[in-house]
C-alpha cells in the first residue's frame, strides 16, 4: 500500500460485512434529497446519509447507503459546495471533518462543505474480510486475497473511482448544488479529477494536494524510484551533509549492492538497555524513506545512517529501520484496526490498475508476466535499487491472486474543464512524487503548480511555513499565488550528524590532547545523541497526537545501555553512543554525577560545573567542557524538568522542547 494517505486522526469505526448489508436493500435510484440532523448537538455540522445504487449500470442489484457530513456557510447563495476527499483508497473520511474545516478556511465561509465516508469505508458500508486480515499477519496477502474477494461476491467490482464519482454526482443533485469545489489528497486526487473529467459542468474549481494522476498510479511505482535521488540530493542542499558524505545516493547504491549479497543484520537497543536483533533488506531500506514522507525524522536521520552503513557500521541504520516500523505500528494502534479498510483497497486497486499481465491468466502465469515487464526495465531507471524490489513494494505480489470478474478499464482521455486548480506538491513527496503534479498541471489549462519545500505527503495538513495555505486563499480571492522560497520553508528537523564507528573517528576536545580529550569529546556527542534521540520521540508523539508519550520518554543507546527522561530529571544507564565508551549517572535539580566507562575510553567522573560546564577527572586529567549549544538544554534545564512534564502551567510543546536538543526544542515551538 505505497501511496495510501495516513493522518494523525484517530478514529475506530465499526465493520459491517457489505456482501450482508447490501442485499438488504433493493436496487433503487438514490433518494431525491438528503435528511440532515445536527451531529452530536452540534450548531454547524449535519450528519445525513443518502442511499445510492450499488451498481448504476444496474447489472447488480442492492443498494449502499452513504454517511455524510455537512458544515453549513454561514453566508452565500447555497448553490456552491466544496466536497473533500481523504486518500486511499480505503481511508474514511467523516474523522477528518475537522481537520478539513481547519484546512480550508475562508473557503467554506460562502459554500457548503460536504465530507462523506466512500463506499465500502468507515459507516459507508465498509468492507471486511475476517480471515484475510488474519492471514496478513502470518503471511504474504496473495492467497488471501483470492479468499477475500469470494467471501465480497459478485459485488467485489463495484467499489472502483468510478462508482464513487457517481456517487459524488448523486450527492450534488440530492444536496442541490450547481457547482461543487473538489478537494482531495492523495488518492482523493484521482477521484476528483475522474469527477472533473466526468462532469465538467459541474466543477467549479479543483484543489488537489499530493497528486496521483487519473490513470495512476504506475503498477511498477517508477515515478517513486525515479524520485529517489533527486529527494536525497535535496536533503543534502547547501552543503547541509558536508559533515556527513559527498553523495547519499553513491552510499545508498553501496548499501543496496551490499543487501542484495546478504541482508544487513544489524541491532538497535531498545528503552530497557535490551539488544535486538534486525534483518534489514534493500525493500526495507526503500520502505524508510518512503516512511520519511510522513515522519519527518525519519528523513532526517537518513544520510547519516546510509552513510554508516556504507562504511559497514549497521547500527544507525538498524535503529532507523526499527524507529520506521514502530512508527507504523503505533500509527494503526492508535487508529484501530479498522480505520484504515484494508479489503476496499484491494478491491479498488486490484480492480482499476492496469497491471501488466492477462486478467483470464492464474496468479503464476499474472506474476511471471509482471516480472517479464519489469525485467524489461532499464537499470538506470531504477538505480540504485533491483528489479526485485520493484516487485516486492508493489501491489502485484497481492493483486495477482485477484479474481477478476470485469476486463480491464480503458485509460481516461477526457479533457479536464477549463476552472481555477490549485495543484500542492511536496517536494519530498515519494508516495506521489512532484511528477505526477506536472503531468494533471499540464492539462488543466490556467492550473497552478506549487512546490512546496521541505515538505512530503499531504502538504496542506504538513506544511508549518502557510505558503501551501496562503496560496489556497489566493486562488479563492483571485489573486497571484506566491512561489514558496525554501529559506520561507525550514526543514522541520535538522540532519542527524555521522555516527563515530570508533573512539578514534572523534576529534580531541580544544585545548586538550590524547585519550581524555578524545573521551571528553565523545562525551559531548553522546549527551547530543540522547537529546536528539529524545527530542525525536516527544515530536513524534506531538505529531501523532500521542500526548501521552511525553510524560516519560525512554532511549536506547546507539551501541548499548539506555536513557530515561521524565519530569524528575534525566538518567543514563551504560548509554552509549561511540563504540568502546558508556556513560552512567544522573542530572536532576539536585544533583549532576556521570561516570564514564569503557574499555576505549578515559574512565572517571564528571559533574555539573558553573556556567553550564561539565568538570571532572578523565584518565587522570583535570578537564572541563562547554558543551555544544543544544546539548546541554536537558542538563542546564533540570530544573525546569522536575516538575512533571505535562502538569499544571505547562504545555506540550514546551515540554518536548525541555527534552530535546536545541535545534528540536526550536523547531518544536513551531508547531501550531
Amino acid at each position: 500500500m505505497l501511496w495510501a494517505l495516513r493522518t494523525p486522526c484517530r478514529a475506530l469505526l465499526g465493520v459491517l460485512t457489505c456482501g450482508a448489508a447490501c442485499g438488504a436493500f433493493a436496487a433503487g435510484p438514490a433518494q431525491a434529497q438528503i435528511a440532515w440532523a445536527p451531529c452530536g448537538g452540534s450548531n454547524e455540522l449535519a450528519c445525513g446519509h443518502l442511499t445510492v445504487p450499488l451498481d448504476y449500470s444496474g447489472a447488480t442489484p442492492g443498494v449502499i447507503t452513504l454517511a455524510l457530513h455537512r458544515h453549513r456557510a454561514p453566508v452565500g447563495d447555497e448553490r456552491s459546495a466544496v466536497v473533500a476527499l481523504a486518500g486511499g483508497p480505503g481511508q474514511p473520511a467523516l474523522p477528518f471533518t475537522e481537520q478539513f474545516i481547519r484546512l480550508l478556511g475562508p473557503i467554506i465561509a460562502t459554500r457548503d462543505l460536504i465530507v462523506f465516508d466512500q463506499r465500502g469505508i468507515g459507516l459507508s458500508h465498509p468492507l471486511s474480510c475476517h480471515r484475510f486480515e488474519k492471514a496478513l499477519i502470518s503471511g504474504p496477502p496473495g492467497p488471501a486475497i483470492g479468499q477475500c474477494a469470494g467471501q465480497l461476491g459478485a459485488s467485489r467490482s463495484d467499489f472502483t473511482t468510478a462508482e464513487t464519482v457517481s456517487d459524488i454526482e448523486a450527492i450534488r443533485q440530492a444536496g442541490g448544488y450547481e457547482k461543487l469545489v473538489l478537494y482531495g489528497t492523495s488518492y482523493g486526487t484521482k477521484v476528483a479529477e475522474r469527477y472533473a473529467q466526468t462532469y465538467p459542468g459541474h466543477v467549479e474549481a479543483l484543489v488537489l494536494d499530493s497528486v496521483v494522476p487519473p490513470n495512476g498510479p504506475d503498477p511498477l511505482n517508477r515515478p517513486t524510484i525515479e524520485a529517489v535521488p533527486r529527494i536525497l540530493h535535496e536533503l543534502c542542499a547547501r552543503r547541509s551533509c558536508a559533515h556527513i558524505t559527498h553523495s547519499p545516493v553513491d552510499d545508498l547504491a553501496r548499501v543496496v549492492a551490499r543487501a542484495e549479497r546478504r541482508p544487513l543484520r544489524g541491532r538497535w537497543i531498545d528503552g530497557h538497555g535490551r539488544p535486538h536483533r534486525v534483518r534489514i533488506s534493500s525493500v526495507h531500506v526503500l520502505e524508510i524513506l518512503l516512511e520519511g514522507d510522513l515522519e519527518p525524522a525519519l528523513r532526517a536521520e537518513f544520510p547519516a545512517a546510509i552513510r554508516s552503513a556504507a562504511n559497514g557500521d549497521d547500527a544507525p541504520l538498524a535503529r532507523l529501520a526499527e524507529r520506521a516500523q514502530s512508527v507504523g505500528e503505533s500509527e494503526a494502534e492508535a487508529e484501530g484496526e479498522e480505520t484504515f479498510d484494508t479489503p476496499l483497497y484491494y478491491a479498488t486497486t486490484c480492480e482499476e490498475e492496469l497491471f501488466p499481465w492477462n486478467r483470464a491468466a492464474p496468479p503464476k502465469t499474472r506474476l511471471a508476466e509482471a516480472a517479464a515487464q519489469i525485467k524489461r526495465l532499464p537499470a538506470s531507471a531504477i538505480r540504485p535499487f533491483t528489479r526485485r524490489d520493484v516487485l516486492a513494494i508493489s501491489d502485484m505480489p497481492a493483486c495477482a491472486y485477484w479474481p477478476y470478474s470485469t476486463p480491464a478499464p480503458a485509460p481516461v482521455q477526457a479533457p479536464f474543464p477549463d476552472v481555477p486548480a490549485l495543484i500542492l506538491s511536496g517536494e519530498d513527496d515519494l508516495r506521489t512524487p512532484t511528477s505526477g503534479a506536472r503531468e494533471v498541471a499540464a492539462q488543466i489549462p490556467g492550473s497552478h503548480l506549487l512546490v512546496v519545500p521541505h515538505v512530503g505527503h499531504s502538504v496542506l495538513g504538513s506544511d508549518l511555513s502557510g505558503c501551501a495555505s496562503a496560496a489556497l486563499q489566493a486562488l479563492f480571492a483571485h489573486k497571484p499565488i506566491k512561489p514558496c522560497s525554501p529559506a520561507a520553508v525550514p526543514a522541520l528537523v535538522q540532519l542527524t550528524p555521522l555516527a563515530p564507528a570508533r573512539l578514534s573517528d572523534v576529534a580531541v576536545a580544544r585545548g586538550y590532547h590524547g585519550l581524555a580529550g578524545r573521551t571528553l569529546d565523545a562525551l559531548s556527542l553522546t549527551l547530543a545523541d540522547f537529546s536528539r534521540q529524545a527530542g525525536l520521540q516527544a515530536l513524534s508523539a506531538l505529531t501523532s497526537g500521542n500526548l501521552s508519550g511525553l510524560t516519560e520518554v525512554r532511549v536506547g543507546g546507539l551501541r548499548s545501555g539506555w536513557g530515561e527522561l521524565n519530569g524528575a530529571g534525566l538518567w543514563l544507564h551504560a548509554y552509549s553512543y561511540v563504540p568502546g565508551m558508556t556513560v552512567s549517572g544522573s542530572i536532576t535539580s539536585g544533583q549532576t554525577v556521570l561516570q564514564i566507562g569503557g574499555p576505549a575510553a578515559a574512565q572517571g567522573t564528571i559533574s555539573l560545573g558553573p556556567h553550564g560546564s561539565l568538570a571532572g577527572i578523565l584518565g587522570g586529567e583535570s578537564v572541563a567542557l562547554l558543551l555544544r549549544p543544544g546539548t546541554s538544554t536537558a542538563i542546564v534545564e533540570a530544573d525546569a524538568l522536575a516538575s512533571p512534564l505535562l502538569g499544571p502551567g505547562s504545555s506540550a510543546r514546551s515540554s518536548a522542547a525541555r527534552a530535546g536538543t536545541g535545534s528540536v526544542a526550536g523547531l518544536l515551538d513551531r508547531i501550531p
